[in-house]
């Protein structure tokens, strides 16, 4: 690939391209989003956690594979 999306340093990716920092970008915010949703309707931290768990760990999985991909 002659322009990667993501620098590796480490376990880290970091986004070096604009598409890098667009895939970053709406993880991220789909993350908070799930989080701010979850967090609504839960009475405990413990429910926040198992309600965002299977949402945000696989996003943050896509978005790791997506940069392994493309560094």
């Amino acid at each position: 690939m002659k322009n990667p999306w993501f620098k590796k340093a480490c376990w880290i990716h970091y986004p070096v391209s604009f598409s890098g920092y667009v895939i970053t970008i709406l993880i991220l915010a789909f993350c908070v989003q799930v989080f701010m949703a979850v967090d609504s309707r839960s009475h405990s931290v413990s429910d926040t956690l198992y309600g965002a768990f299977p949402f945000i760990v696989p996003a943050l999985l896509v978005w790791d594979w997506i940069a392994e991909k493309t560094s």
